[in-house]
């Protein structure tokens, strides 16, 4: 590239100008924090110094700070000034979003909550824990891995329990655990399966018909795909090169597996080279992962990103409207709207939950602060428990963590017909939700009062770890703090639970 003097000016000035609006976008969406707390970010430093392959020197005249200055930061024994993130932004394109929250909060819930195991007699102060995982980062991802082995182990012997006549509880597979880590841990947002995703459904930057689109694709490969009638609960039979889809099933399921079909044959090396990057320990858990990529790019091209962002903001994020957009159920809608966040247009952030009739968890992704048990049981004051009750509509709720957050929530039934009158029919609840900064982007806040503090109600994570001491739905103790009996009992509890 070839600079001239001609015009030296509004390049520094569009370099500044992009720095600014960064920064803006991050104290917008998130980055606010920034006014509460300070940044310390040590670890995304080095990594940037790493990527950039520059000398700590180097590297802290191209940031505009001296040598030891940048090695106090880098150590997380100064907090980033509003300087070295606006340069970090300009030289080296940091999404700066990702500097207040990311694998280290996530870590740190995860931390939280295997330490509440009573196998441990004390859980570490917050910011001990918050310590380690930013300047420790592979230390605390190897005690996780160790307590899930030794989870492994305990629910092991829970199985072998049952199996010879006493009670017990499976185990949950390694390789589940595994592969929902690594969602988990990508904010469910992987970026070359989402863009090739894009390219397929909009190859001239329109948006095609999906259903038209992948019969050509799979055509491509000598694979003809009919519709057909084929036996309850069926979603599609393959013989040979031809594949029969259900007719009878929904026509987003439809729309859905056809293009998980066109992942699997058409994007086989994307999908590969992207398992090869996790590096799971197990086949079974890479074939799991395999099914899940093929999952996320159907959904991605279902709902392609630009466009459906772009459709989202429009709507005011109304699942309804969106569905009829995009020709997508509820749950694929709310799915997606939890994956909107790629670098440089992120979407709101949300989380997204799908639970059963039993109160499991059955799927959990999220883009916030909010971050859901990986051990035990979800908070039972959440609406998403209540849309059982009330079929056929969406629930709101104001909420707010113990950690002083405020959200709002979304909640709603859905069903999944089988197309036949002795099928079963599968019902689950979904839950969406974004924190009440992001409110008035989103059309179910229209209508509640953000401003009155009695509005939200008081919320947690798991019973284990959450410190309410008058939660009337407590199921059990926090672990982490002292009991009292009383010899009169005069509340819901039979224990009074400690504030310190």
């Amino acid at each position: 590239m070839i600079l001239t003097r001609a015009r030296p000016f509004p390049t520094i000035a569009a370099l500044a100008l992009a720095a600014l609006q960064t920064l803006m976008q991050f104290l917008q969406k998130g980055g606010r924090i920034m006014a509460m707390q300070k940044i310390y970010a040590g670890t995304s430093l080095r990594e940037t110094r790493g990527r950039s392959g520059l000398t700590q020197r180097r590297f802290a005249e191209r940031l505009g700070v001296s040598l030891p200055y940048l090695s106090q930061m880098e150590n997380n024994h100064r907090p980033i000034s509003v300087g070295v993130l606006l340069r970090l932004a300009q030289e080296f394109g940091v999404d700066l979003s990702t500097l207040a929250a990311g694998d280290a909060e996530r870590m740190v819930i995860d931390m939280q909550e295997a330490l509440a195991d009573p196998l441990f007699d004390a859980v570490p102060p917050l910011a001990d824990l918050r310590l380690a995982a930013t300047n420790a980062p592979v230390l605390a991802r190897a005690f996780l891995d160790l307590y899930r082995a030794h989870r492994q182990g305990q629910e092991r012997l829970a199985a072998l329990d049952e199996a010879i006549g006493a009670s017990g509880q499976n185990a949950l597979s390694t390789p589940w655990e595994e592969v929902r880590d690594f969602f988990h841990y990508c904010d469910n947002y992987i970026d070359a399966v989402d863009r090739a995703a894009e390219r397929f459904a909009c190859p001239a930057g329109q948006r095609l018909d999906p259903w038209d689109a992948g019969v050509a694709a799979l055509a491509q490969r000598g694979i003809r795909v009919t519709r057909a009638e084929l036996p309850a609960n069926a979603v599609f039979r393959r013989t040979g090169s031809e594949i029969h889809v259900n007719a009878a099933a929904e026509k987003p399921t439809q729309l859905f597996q056809l293009l998980h079909l066109v992942a699997l044959e058409r994007q086989a090396d994307l999908l590969e080279a992207t398992l090869d990057l996790a590096r799971f320990r197990s086949q079974t858990a890479r074939d799991v992962a395999r099914v899940g990529l093929a999952n996320y790019f159907a959904g991605a091209a279902l709902m392609p990103y630009r466009a459906f962002l772009s459709a989202a903001q429009a709507e005011r994020h109304d699942l309804e409207r969106l569905s009829h957009l995009f020709g997508a159920s509820l749950e694929q809608v709310a799915h997606r709207l939890s994956t909107l966040q790629r670098p440089g247009a992120k979407g709101v952030p949300f989380f997204f939950v799908r639970v059963d009739q039993a109160g499991t968890i059955t799927k959990r992704h999220s883009a916030t602060r909010l971050q859901f048990a990986r051990f035990g049981g979800a908070c039972p004051l959440w609406n998403v428990h209540q849309a059982f009750e009330q079929p056929g509509r969406f629930l709101r709720q104001l909420a707010e963590t113990p950690d002083g957050v405020r959200y709002l929530l979304m909640s709603r039934d859905v069903s999944k017909h089988a197309g036949a009158f002795n099928a079963p029919v599968r019902r689950f609840a979904i839950g969406l939700g974004c924190e009440v900064a992001h409110a008035g982007s989103v059309v179910y806040a229209d209508g509640l009062d953000l401003t009155k503090p009695r509005a939200f109600e008081p919320i947690g994570i798991s019973c284990r770890i959450c410190p309410r001491p008058d939660c009337h739905q407590r199921s059990v103790p926090p672990i982490d703090r002292p009991l009292r009996i009383p010899g009169d009992r005069n509340g819901p509890l039979p224990y009074e639970i400690s504030e310190t």
